[in-house]
């Protein structure tokens, strides 16, 4: 961090820069100055596969083709619109990067049908973002990348390692274990935070596991839905995030998303990639994620891994435990950490994305 200088300390101011993109903005004054940063925002649609996606692009007005970043969404902020993104909005602009963000398939705007757990559709619909920004003129074809937290962390690298378009990679929060693994963990951290005694725990534990049992084929339909109907009418249910029944194993998305390995998605990336964690992270077990990310890190010298202090899974500086994992503040999270901010300026900086 030494190295950036007073680059960090700048960018870091910028987290105030949020309230006042969500404030209504004031008639203008006839004593203020027009500011140094033009944004142009437009929207328009693409085509991914058979899927119509709607997206909304926020452009530096410049007189060169700037870098740009595609949002790839978390679980729970399908929409371009979602508090989640705002701060790219806010600052990446201003450093002369573009941002793009769309509605994930099967939200808002982008037609009814779901990827189905698909993580490839997923990162081929990112891959297809990427390609409408590289027809647009005003944008620089070889410094486009992507921009993931949570889901999208995962989402991400794995449209990277499909694609010869995308220039970088910005993974934050996404867990380099399994989903199973992820869900686990999370739901054992919501179960403690609201007082619930390790009983409860290892049930939740045993009916987690037997559902994946089902959909790895080691454990039969009836067993593990006698497990869940077992917990289903739980206080805590809710905090686990799945149905009272599931899907069979042979069309099951959550199947899909249990067999994918995020370590073997960032393997296969070779361009920059920038993966951030916070260390107040109560969803994704950020030991073990660094941990496996340590045992590829000779094979990545492109890839750089940082640890916030104080930072949890959105990048906001921890609430009470309780209050960050109630699931009714699902989709409103705002990321405000200074040291987030001034890291992923102070990269994308040093990646040469900055300005013109």
């Amino acid at each position: 961090m030494r190295r950036a200088g007073g680059l960090l300390a700048f960018f870091a101011s910028l987290a105030s820069l949020q309230a006042a993109m969500a404030a209504p903005k004031p008639p203008s004054l006839p004593w203020s100055a027009p500011a140094t940063t033009e944004v142009v925002t437009e929207s328009s649609r693409f085509k991914s596969g058979d899927a119509e996606l709607s997206g909304t692009l926020y452009l530096p007005r410049s007189g060169k083709p700037v870098a740009a970043i595609v949002v790839t969404h978390s679980a729970s902020s399908p929409l371009r619109g979602a508090s989640l993104y705002d701060h790219l909005k806010t600052i990446l602009p201003a450093l002369g990067i573009a941002v793009f963000a769309y509605d994930r398939r099967g939200s808002g705007e982008s037609g009814s049908e779901t990827a189905g757990g698909n993580f490839t559709i997923l990162a081929d619909d990112a891959i297809a973002a990427v390609k409408h920004l590289k027809a647009d003129p005003r944008i620089d074809p070889r410094r486009i990348g992507t921009w993931g937290l949570s889901q999208g962390g995962w989402i991400s690298p794995l449209a990277a390692s499909r694609s010869p378009d995308i220039a970088f990679v910005i993974a934050v929060s996404a867990p380099v274990v399994t989903a199973d693994v992820q869900m686990i963990f999370s739901s054992t951290n919501h179960l403690k935070a609201n007082g619930y005694s390790q009983a409860d725990i290892d049930q939740m534990v045993a009916a987690r596991k037997a559902v994946d049992g089902y959909m790895r084929g080691t454990v039969t339909r009836a067993d593990a839905q006698a497990k869940l109907d077992g917990i289903k009418t739980k206080p805590w249910f809710k905090y686990l995030y799945m149905g009272e029944t599931f899907r069979d194993r042979e069309v099951s998305g959550w199947r899909k998303e249990i067999e994918n390995d995020p370590l073997k998605n960032l393997e296969a990336v070779t361009v920059p990639t920038l993966v951030l964690y916070g260390a107040d992270d109560a969803v994704v077990p950020v030991a073990d994620s660094a941990q496996r990310l340590k045992s590829i890190a000779s094979r990545m010298p492109k890839m750089q891994v940082h640890v916030i202090a104080g930072a949890d899974h959105a990048m906001e500086m921890s609430a009470d435990l309780k209050t960050t994992l109630d699931p009714k503040n699902d989709g409103t999270e705002s990321p405000d950490s200074p040291e987030y901010f001034a890291l992923l300026a102070s990269w994308l900086a040093a990646q040469g994305l900055v300005g013109n």
